[in-house]
């Protein structure tokens, strides 16, 4: 294992460009697949092709010639490698002794080949036939009081494999069906139904061309969500002001050179993205965009004063929403000093923010975890509707909410049933097509997971993906409690640090990547996901499955279905495995309203939108009407300490060479921080103030009264262009510092942009 060491800087290139160009190829080098893979990436994100396994940014009906970015790319090549992992490798490995590998080293020595048992004897991972592994998973799960199992998901399955193994864990008897949104976009899932009457976004890839104005709220575009650089690039080359409200500057966000333009790659020439860029403190978001709906409600105030044009959309407002008297005197009541003190920006750069917003005949409101990972997350998504509804910019062109979501299905999997929450699950419908009675009791969301996993309440734990165990917070606490899971299964394309802190019995289940051409008995399968602006696409596997013995998603759920469900007539787990168009005629069963000729549609170019009520300005609320909100603090993280003295707020984030917990290398180069990432980048005044110098290692602690102790240590400490009081890290290396308790209330997203901690100097 190679020394960590680490240099930071500045970075002033833009996003895109020769950066991006030779981190492609670079990638493709390393997984020996230059010349191979260059061909599958022509077929990403294309209407025949598959669609890409990073981000879930939307497939346009008329892409580009290389309609992928980096990160895409970097994901692409990191199914299709060469790089194997036989069975052969576990004699010569532990996984006590595989834990002291890095998650990068980890994941990086390639695809799982075959299906595995823990040895507890050896503690090493065993061969094993795949319905040996089958019937022994279904006799642990057999006589097992139903939710003390828990059935995880990431956010990679297609709507296929969702729907068969939400359907599983009912049939089975529980709603234990967490997934990544969980530790995400539910502050979005919970709030946006409250305001609009929907669980996701508004606006599709058409409003980027129609739009006037784009606001952005915490999100890392330029690393997260690249391809979306194209449509505002579009829309920068037309004149549409982008202000933009984060603690850091992302180059993304920033300037933009396009690698698909040669004279943009010749030149060097960049577009200005943001227009006006907005440093606001940790958690100052709710402030900011309080400031925003002041400014617009005493402008509108002033303007009835003196005759002159409304700035608000009074029309829609008394036609479409309900509550806005009390929101708008909420309004007028707030400070200018309490929303300059929570949001850290002044009442000039806000009134200038607010102004360009109020020039727009149609805007858009753009945001991602930066806003929903707070103690009010959930407040905090409600307060951009407030500011959507006062000019009535929901349910017209170029105009809407629109939550950038992570994981390229995760929003799909929540459509066809994967969710604790059992009134958002047609059981009627499952009752009738399946004879079952779907279990009413509300099942345990990630954070309910894992205090039940602390508390002995949860026993049994599946995995479709991901490595919840280096995902959730708390690892400290969180890892001997793994161990004490009675059975623990893995269903994954490679090895990550959930399948070493393994239960006391454990099976590791490789699968084929989307990428690759699955063949079952009515000839080669293709499956299907749904974007974050929620279209619905088609997918299909062009790349030679590793070799191996390799199932797919479908047929793994369904062999341990088979093992442990008594059967049923309604269910032909085999004929589904066999032809997924069956699987994809059930769900249309299911959900007929929103998959409609589903097998067909799929195949549409740009794929076919979700019905939205919201998107023609119906609102399926309580009250039948779009609702104001009145935020009850301007503070996004109300039980954090006072800033200042030692405290300081960190957020944890991801790097430009990586995606969730998978990590394709140490460097992050639009960070400037290269071979590692144990590193903690603060304000220089803070530094200064705290006696530390650059380059000093330091141990992070977390404030927290609970008895119990979080740190981390060997951090290098930088300084970086951040507010002062705040910090940043990275996820997961710094998720031991963040206490399960500090979530989201209503929606319980771990907190993880807003964690108080102090810094000292390591021995």
């Amino acid at each position: 294992m190679a020394k960590e060491h680490t240099s930071s800087g500045p970075h002033t290139d833009p996003a895109g460009g020769w950066g991006s160009a030779r981190a492609v190829g670079s990638i493709l080098v390393r997984e020996h697949r230059l010349m191979h893979g260059t061909k599958v990436l022509m077929h990403q994100n294309k209407p025949d092709g598959f669609m890409c396994v990073s981000c879930s940014w939307a497939k346009p009906a008329h892409p580009h010639p290389f309609e992928f970015c980096e990160n895409g790319a970097k994901a692409t090549a990191w199914d299709i490698t060469s790089k194997q992992v036989p069975a052969s490798f576990f004699d010569s490995h532990t996984c006590t002794e595989l834990e002291s590998w890095s998650d990068h080293e980890l994941e990086a020595i390639g695809r799982l080949t075959v299906p595995m048992r823990w040895n507890a004897a050896t503690d090493k991972y065993v061969e094993i036939g795949w319905q040996q592994a089958f019937e022994e998973i279904g006799a642990l799960l057999r006589g097992r009081d139903p939710d003390s199992a828990v059935f995880y998901t990431s956010g990679r399955a297609s709507l296929e494999t969702s729907y068969m193994y939400a359907l599983f864990a009912r049939m089975y008897g529980t709603n234990n069906l967490p997934d990544s949104s969980n530790m995400c976009h539910e502050s979005t899932s919970v709030g946006l139904p409250k305001t609009i009457g929907v669980p996701v976004g508004t606006v599709t890839l058409e409003d980027f061309e129609h739009t006037d104005c784009m606001l952005f709220f915490g999100h890392n575009t330029g690393t997260n969500a690249p391809r979306m650089l194209h449509p505002l690039q579009d829309a920068r080359k037309r004149g549409v002001p982008i202000v933009t409200f984060n603690p850091l500057r992302e180059p993304g966000l920033v300037g933009f050179t396009n690698p698909q333009s040669p004279v943009e790659m010749l030149t060097g020439k960049e577009t200005q993205i943001s227009t006006q860029y907005l440093q606001l403190k940790l958690g100052g978001d709710t402030a900011a965009l309080a400031g925003l709906c002041k400014w617009l409600i005493e402008a509108d105030d002033a303007a009835r004063l003196d005759g002159t044009e409304p700035v608000l959309d009074h029309a829609f407002i008394a036609e479409h929403t309900h509550g806005f008297e009390a929101f708008a005197q909420a309004m007028r009541q707030t400070t200018w000093t309490d929303i300059e003190r929570e949001s850290g920006l002044s009442r000039a750069q806000l009134a200038e923010a607010a102004a360009t917003y109020a020039r727009a005949k149609a805007a858009m409101l753009l945001y991602g975890m930066g806003l929903t990972q707070h103690r009010n997350g959930v407040q905090s998504v409600q307060m951009v509707t407030n500011l959507l509804l006062l000019r009535g910019n929901i349910g017209k062109p170029g105009a809407g909410v629109c939550p950038i979501r992570g994981h390229s299905n995760v929003q799909g999997q929540r459509t066809v049933g994967i969710t604790e929450k059992p009134e958002h699950v047609p059981a009627d419908k499952l009752r009738e097509l399946y004879d079952f009675d779907p279990p009413a009791k509300k099942g345990m969301n990630t954070v309910e997971a894992c205090e039940a996993i602390l508390d002995g309440r949860v026993t049994a734990f599946i995995g479709l993906g991901g490595n919840f165990a280096r995902a959730t917070p708390d690892h400290y606490r969180m890892e001997p409690a793994w161990r004490r899971l009675d059975l623990t299964v893995g269903i994954t394309t490679r090895l990550n640090r959930s399948h070493l802190l393994h239960g006391k019995q454990a099976y590791l289940l490789p699968c084929l990547s989307r990428i690759e051409v699955d063949r079952q008995a009515s000839g080669e399968q293709a499956v299907s996901m749904e974007d974050s602006t929620g279209c619905f696409h088609g997918s299909r596997g062009i790349h030679e499955p590793a070799r191996g013995k390799l199932l797919s998603e479908p047929a793994i759920v369904a062999g341990i279905a088979k093992a442990t469900l008594p059967p049923n007539p309604g269910v032909d787990w085999d004929r589904w495995v066999g032809d997924y168009s069956l699987v994809r005629d059930a769900i249309e069963a299911t959900y007929p309203k929103i998959f409609q000729d589903f097998n067909r549609r799929m195949w549409n170019p740009g794929g076919f939108h979700r019905p939205l009520g919201a998107a023609q300005r119906k609102w399926e609320t309580e009250t039948g009407k779009a609702n104001f909100v009145v935020p009850e603090t301007l503070s996004a993280d109300p039980d954090m300490p006072e800033r200042g003295g030692d405290v300081i707020r960190l957020m944890t984030t991801r790097g430009d060479n990586q995606f969730n917990t998978t990590v394709y290398a140490l460097d992050d180069r639009f960070r400037g921080v290269h071979g590692t990432r144990k590193v903690l980048m603060m304000n220089a005044d803070d530094m200064a103030r705290l006696g530390l110098r650059e380059g000093d290692t330091v141990v992070a602690s977390t404030v927290a009264n609970d008895g119990f102790k979080r740190e981390v240590d060997g951090l290098a400490v930088h300084p970086y262009n951040i507010p002062a009081g705040c910090a940043w890290s990275y996820y997961p290396e710094c998720n031991p510092l963040i206490p399960l308790w500090h979530h989201a209330r209503e929606s319980k997203v771990p907190a993880a942009k807003s964690v108080p901690i102090t810094v000292r100097k390591e021995a």
